[in-house]
């Protein structure tokens, strides 16, 4: 086991199992909640799926399949792991990516603060039960002094799980937290079922559109979105692969993640659209036109209302926002995870250290967010679309061109056909690359657009 200077021996997971359900909360977050469904709608339903599904198996598990290989290979951070493997030249990306975590959760926490507040909230029936009251009520708890105390507390739980290490703390985190949301999502999704009027929502979300295969907003959405579903370009999978000891196939274990995080975010579709319809709020989430950047302020200000409106409401209500919380929970401990491995391998602190100083560096920036939902917008575009871009990029050329033959030896001990892995390093090389090039400028509107909302 390597030792980080001055520090104990690295740690390792438990079982091969905790590393999946710990990977799998790491690539399931609330993006796949809402971002999936309602981009999904507005890109042809089935349509939008075959092509999500598309570029998952092309773009999403290669990059996810080296991110795992770097890791494992590295035995350390990405930090570290990049200047090992590649040289000192690389090292900046390595601090890329622990950026990113550290910009990304500054911004995450202050929304997954949302989720809670909202499902206490359920519980004690005391959210809004009509539409205005409901956007007045966000108004009111989800920004300013409100907002900060559950961005703090949630800051808080999270930087007490990654003090527990990779064992006690993250491992035991995703084994009680990723089955529970698989149960209450499944079981929200059997709910709507019985919903009136829910085929309309059925239809709505899986109706083919074959005429959008072609369409170039479609197919770059598809693509975008396959690229953040899986937390590709900003370390973390690639820090957890690090804690990983034996050699099992890592093509296959990239499999299981991607098809557990698609599983979700298509299951989640499955309640949300039959809800939106029943209640016709398909109108006022704006479904029918353009693809939109529709934010996860949506969720809070319309869904409340509707489910308080059924008898047991306010209980489905709960369950959603717990739902998201245990999503919100998984993938925050990863990023935080990201930045204390590359202290731990850096500077030899403790992990106690390392989380504490650091988490609560994240939950004092995290207050710009708390306080100016349009500075949150920047952050998301900013380093939560382009520089994630910009990581998964580098990660491509890093495998593709300057450690091709080490990653290939890598993913040998799992994966024995040599002409796979040559495709493998084909897609690195000249697939991925062109794909993000396009996605990123597609972004730059987005980020322009949250630029002068901030500054207009």
């Amino acid at each position: 086991m390597s030792v980080a200077p001055g520090g104990p021996a690295r740690e390792g997971w438990g079982s091969k199992t905790g590393f999946l359900m710990a990977a799998v909360g790491s690539a399931v977050g609330l993006g796949n909640m809402w971002r999936f469904s309602y981009v999904a709608a507005e890109g042809g339903g089935a349509a939008f799926v075959i092509l999500y599904l598309v570029f998952v198996a092309f773009v999403g598990l290669p990059l996810l399949t080296s991110e795992l290989v770097v890791g494992r290979m590295a035995q350390v951070s990405p930090v570290k792991a990049l200047e090992n493997l590649a040289g000192p030249r690389w090292k900046p990306v390595g601090i890329l990516f622990a950026f990113c975590g550290l910009g990304i959760l500054s911004y995450y926490s202050v929304i997954a603060g949302w989720t809670m507040r909202y499902a206490l909230d359920a519980v004690r029936d005391v959210l809004p039960a009509d539409a205005a009251g409901a956007s007045e009520y966000f108004g009111s708890v989800g920004v300013g002094m409100p907002a900060i105390v559950t961005h703090l507390i949630f800051m808080a739980i999270t930087i007490a799980v990654v003090m527990g290490g990779i064992k006690k703390g993250l491992e035991r985190t995703a084994i009680i937290l990723m089955p529970m949301l698989f149960i209450i999502l499944i079981g929200l999704a059997l709910w709507a079922t019985t919903l009136s009027g829910g085929g309309a929502g059925y239809a709505y979300y899986l109706r083919p559109q074959l005429g959008e295969l072609l369409n170039p907003t479609v197919i770059t959405a598809a693509a975008g979105q396959a690229f953040f579903s899986l937390s590709l370009g900003m370390g973390a999978l690639m820090t957890y692969a690090s804690y990983l000891k034996g050699k099992d196939s890592l093509p296959k274990q990239a499999v299981t993640i991607a098809i557990a995080d698609f599983a979700v975010a298509f299951i989640a579709g499955l309640f949300v659209f039959p809800v939106i319809f029943h209640f016709g709020l398909a109108e006022t989430i704006g479904l029918g036109g353009q693809i939109a950047d529709n934010t996860v302020g949506t969720l809070f200000i319309t869904m409340p209302p509707a489910l308080l409106s059924l008898s047991i409401g306010n209980w489905i209500v709960a369950a959603f926002f717990v739902m998201l919380f245990f999503a919100a929970l998984t993938s925050a401990i990863s990023l935080l995870e990201v930045v204390v491995s590359a202290v731990i391998d850096t500077w030899g602190w403790t992990r106690i250290k390392a989380a504490f100083v650091f988490g609560i560096m994240i939950a004092v920036l995290g207050l710009a967010s708390a306080m100016n939902l349009n500075f949150l917008g920047v952050m998301d575009k900013l380093v939560g679309t382009v520089l994630l871009m910009l990581g998964g990029l580098l990660t491509s050329i890093l495998v593709g061109y300057r450690i091709r033959e080490q990653a290939e030896a890598e993913i040998g001990e799992g994966l024995s056909s040599a002409g796979l892995r040559r495709a493998w390093i084909g897609f690195m090389r000249y697939v991925i690359p062109p794909v993000l090039l396009v996605v990123m400028a597609f972004s730059v509107p987005g980020l322009i657009a949250a630029v002068k909302a901030l500054f207009g």
